[in-house]
Parts: C-alpha cells; structure tokens; sequence
C-alpha cells in the first residue's frame, strides 16, 4: 500500500477545499437554533430526576432546564455520582450548590469547586476542605479567575 502525497499546489488547494468549514458558535447556534423548553419537557425532565437508574437521575442532574425544586431532590440523592452531576451544572440554584459544601464525596466537592457559579462563602469553605485536592481545585480556580 503506497501513500498518496499531496506534492503540488493544485493537489493541496484541492484537499483544502474539501476541509470542513469551521463555523463560530454564533453561527451554529444561528443554524441549529435550541428546540423551545415546553411544560412537556419540564414534565420529562422531573420524571428523569426520580427515575430508579441512577445514571437516569444524572442527565437530569446535568440539564440547565431541570427546576429548582429537583435540583433539591437530587442534591440529597443517596448516589454520590448524582450529586457530583447537580455540583457541576451551571444552572444549579445557590443555596443548592451551598448544600453541597460539606458532602462525603471528594468528588462531589471537586466538582463543586471548579463550577464557576458556586457563591463566595461556598468557595472560602471549600478552601478549607479537609481534602488537598479539593484545595488544589480551588487554588486552581482563583489562579483562573486572576489569570
């Protein structure tokens, strides 16, 4: 099997022009515009959050869509994989995301120190954390946020 070598400018600016084109995310949120969130799909997602299957309950951990009353019940789920979902989502209420400052999961704790919507108070007590990596999360964190 012989490679096939691109050697001239017309061989290039032929493999050139059959690259994909590379769009901003402007441009594809303007051509793939997000489906409208209608009181079905809250209903959907709220019966996600109370599925058996706790891989279930986390895509509705993760969605910025789920209400603030779910983001609650999933905050005090027994599956720490679960809470580590509602830690990490932007869209997680403050007060639930500061529900989480003392979980017994490091890795709910990781999560929620890299999420960049977690209050201040929930941040200077998760400076303290009890584990170095959740520290060195945070550290790393404030070394973002002053880069």
């Amino acid at each position: 099997m012989s490679c096939i070598r691109f050697n001239t400018p017309a061989q290039r600016a032929q493999l050139r022009a059959l690259a994909p084109v590379m769009l901003t995310p402007e441009q594809a949120a303007a051509l793939h515009p997000a489906p409208v969130m209608t009181e079905s799909k809250i209903a959907r997602l709220r019966l996600l959050a109370r599925d058996a299957h706790p891989k279930i309950r986390e895509r509705a951990a993760l969605d910025p869509h789920l209400p603030a009353e779910d983001f609650e019940l999933l905050a005090r789920d027994a599956d720490a994989e679960v809470r580590a979902c509602v830690a990490r989502n932007e869209a997680t209420p403050c007060d639930v995301l500061r529900s989480l400052v003392n979980d017994p999961s490091e890795r709910v704790r990781g999560f929620l120190a890299v999420n960049f919507y977690v209050p201040a108070d929930t941040m200077d007590a998760l400076a303290a954390d009890p584990s170095p990596i959740v520290r060195d999360l945070v550290r790393w964190k404030a070394e973002l946020a002053t880069a």
